[in-house]
């Protein structure tokens, strides 16, 4: 048997060394159940199903057995360009390669140094994924994820064995709350991720997070995959206690905004619960101010086409959450207790400007001013 060729006397382009009839190389035998392709271009088209694909940011690990001349650091990054740049080697692209073909192609360039390399590849620290999320969540756009790892410091990357973990993957839920948490009108029965397919094509993944809340169902909250789209659709229907429950959960926003004006005893800007119901917007604001205060109410409401609606509605506090007595609040609607006749009568006789002559009375002149008492 041949020794192993001397790093030393490796021209600067390893590719061109010519293999001598005393040292041919040897392709070890591969498993029955998995048939990678031979050449580097056939890899990277290969892809098992579900199995991790590597990319720029990927910190690996690449142990070579039995070659104590040959010495490898204990970790590498995928640069920018998807490559790794080795010993002897040199740069090998790995992007889109799982770890078992880029042992597999590492291997083979390795093959024309030594007999039978023994080549594995482990993943130290997955990167980043990069995800988009549009449609019902409060912020919608691209973000970046980072997938939580204990690779931490060099010493804990260097004692690490390929058979512990400690990564946890980002998942649907996850990029909801990145994006500040769904709307009030989001279904999240029908979520669905649009993933990419190494060979072309896309894959669509549908997503029940009610099942999640409702059965305690893990499966739906789907791990997610670097380049992945999720798209969270309007809901058609509602329903006051799924909405409740929804309002609960941790991909719901912690608070929304509501302006409370008029006559109540503290009125302002208030913090609220998603899908908090009208009356407690109300009672958050300290009530109706005595004597001053008719129960209509004007829910103004803006809309993220830009437009502005306006409801007025008659407060009953024993009405439950239901969209046309007591409906669920949005973020930044803006509540407007009204006064009552008296008030108006009462602020108008403050400001002491009543032109009173020429026979006018003065009940006549109330009525003309307020033509509108709301019968209140």
């Amino acid at each position: 048997m041949a020794p192993p060729l001397d790093p030393s006397q490796v021209p600067s382009d390893p590719t061109r060394i010519p293999t001598t009839p005393s040292s041919p190389t040897i392709t070890p035998p591969l498993p029955t159940r998995i048939q990678p392709p031979t050449s580097q271009q056939d890899v990277g088209n290969y892809q098992p199903n579900n199995a991790y694909t590597l990319g720029a940011g990927d910190i690996v690990r690449v142990d070579i057995f039995d070659t104590p001349e040959l010495v490898l650091d204990p970790r590498y990054t995928v640069l920018l360009d998807g490559s790794l740049n080795l010993p002897w080697i040199g740069s090998i692209s790995v992007q889109g390669l799982t770890l078992a073909q880029a042992a597999e192609i590492i291997s083979q360039r390795y093959g024309r140094f030594i007999r039978n390399p023994v080549i594995t590849v482990n993943l130290l620290a997955p990167r980043p994924l990069k995800v988009g999320i549009i449609g019902e969540v409060n912020r919608p756009g691209s973000y970046i994820i980072s997938v939580i790892s204990n690779e931490v410091t060099q010493t804990s990357l260097n004692q690490r064995t390929s058979a512990e973990g400690g990564n946890q993957w980002p998942t649907v839920s996850k990029a909801i709350q990145t994006a500040s948490g769904i709307t009030e009108l989001a279904d999240i029965r029908n979520i669905r991720i649009r993933r990419l397919q190494p060979m072309g094509g896309e894959e669509v993944v549908t997503v029940d997070l009610w099942k999640f809340l409702r059965e305690g169902d893990l499966s739906q909250d789907v791990l997610l995959r670097d380049g992945d789209s999720i798209v969270i659709p309007t809901a058609t229907t509602f329903d006051a206690a799924e909405a409740t429950k929804i309002a609960l959960s941790n991909f719901s926003p912690d608070r929304i905004t509501v302006s409370v004006v008029g006559e109540v005893e503290a009125p302002g800007a208030v913090q609220l619960r998603p899908n908090t119901t009208l009356n407690q917007a109300v009672l958050t604001a300290g009530g109706f101010r005595s004597g001053r205060a008719v129960r209509g109410v004007d829910l103004i409401r803006l809309n993220p086409d830009g437009s502005v609606t306006k409801r007025r509605i008659k407060l009953d506090l024993a009405q439950s959450l239901n969209q046309d007595s007591n409906p669920p609040l949005h973020n930044n609607d803006i509540i407007v207790v009204r006064r009552n006749f008296f008030a108006k009568v009462g602020d108008f006789m403050d400001v002491g400007i009543v032109p009173f002559d020429r026979g006018i009375g003065l009940f006549n002149l109330i009525r003309d001013l307020f033509p509108s008492s709301d019968g209140e």
